[in-house]
């Protein structure tokens, strides 16, 4: 969500007053470390100044990009810099920290930042990660009844016209893809809800952007359910070797009995049998009860705050975090 094409896509769709500090990280004139940085003057609430790696309302990932082997060095830097950045500034909040990444391993390991850094916030989400075959794994997570009833299902779709699922990579029709997504998703309780893309401007905008740049560089997958040639299902994976993140999906809701967003989900197995990737995120909300149901893996997802400052913000950062639950302090 860092990277050019995407963060290009969502400071101009999102942050049309340019408020957003993107800090870079250069050793000897090289950039090898970026993180988007917001300033706020609020914490839930309370007035409480505070930095935060920014994050869009539809990224899911808040991960600093930093070149590989630099990850200690760049979060040593960064707090360095947050600390001087600003003088009122208690903490430097970053969210959407997976625990078991790199990154996170460099942070808890930085000495320098021992006693200054606690997770104040873990949550799981669905993972597809396994050593099995699309197949294996299919009929290890759902029962045999449960495939069964998938298969009639696509079988009394068939009744209906000709089905076919299409996998679309690069930018060839990108934006007949875009533009049938956003109908569709619109179409259904999102956009009755004023949730859908399409429902905004800026979601709208930073869509579009995102998946027409993400399609020249080559970092989005497509897929499409179609019936008689028209789509009645589809999703959108952002794709960085070696992970998947699964972006969005929409489904004609009027051919709900039929479940094709849980039969586009069966064919987006199909990651497992691809060499180039270890891992795919959900980035759904615990206890989703469709992609938890076809997803057995989890990954613990943190929310982490440093401690800015000298001994005097330190002393009222500390006793401030505390009172968040479940607070972890790294290093001790």
């Amino acid at each position: 969500f860092y990277e050019s094409w995407h963060l290009r896509a969502a400071l101009e769709a999102c942050d049309p007053a340019g408020t957003i500090e993107v800090v870079q990280y250069r050793q000897n004139g090289e950039l090898v470390g970026l993180l988007p940085i917001e300033r706020s003057s609020s914490y839930y609430g309370r007035p409480i100044p505070h930095l935060r790696g920014w994050l869009h309302d539809n990224a899911f990932c808040g991960v600093p990009l930093v070149k590989r082997g630099l990850e200690t060095a760049f979060w040593t830097a960064l707090h360095n810099w947050a600390s001087a950045a600003s003088c009122t500034a208690l903490f430097l909040h970053v969210e959407h920290l997976p625990e078991n990444g790199t990154m996170f391993r460099a942070l808890s390991a930085c000495a320098p930042l021992n006693g200054k850094a606690a997770i104040v916030h873990r949550a799981d989400r669905a993972l597809l990660q396994s050593e099995q075959s699309a197949e294996d794994y299919f009929n290890a997570a759902m029962s045999g009844k449960k495939r069964k009833e998938l298969r009639r299902q696509f079988n009394r779709l068939s009744d209906l016209g000709a089905v076919s699922i299409e996998r679309e990579t690069g930018s060839t029709q990108i934006t007949r893809w875009i533009d049938t997504f956003l109908a569709l998703e619109a179409a259904g309780w999102k956009g009755l809800e004023g949730s859908a893309l399409a429902s905004h401007h800026d979601t709208e905008r930073l869509f579009r952007a995102a998946l027409t740049e993400g399609a020249k560089a080559g970092r989005i997958e497509r897929l499409s359910l179609t019936l008689d040639g028209r789509a009645i299902a589809m999703l959108v994976n952002f794709v960085s070797p070696p992970g998947v993140f699964s972006f969005k999906t929409a489904f004609d809701e009027s051919y709900s009995r039929f479940s094709p967003g849980v039969l586009l989900q069966l064919e987006n197995l199909a990651l497992l049998d691809d060499a180039r990737f270890d891992w795919a995120d959900s980035r759904a909300a615990a206890d989703h009860p469709m992609i938890e149901r076809i997803w057995r893996e989890k990954r613990s997802v943190l929310r982490v705050s440093i401690g800015l400052g000298g001994m005097v913000r330190q002393a009222a950062f500390k006793p401030l975090i505390r009172f968040e639950s479940g607070t972890e302090w790294l290093g001790e």
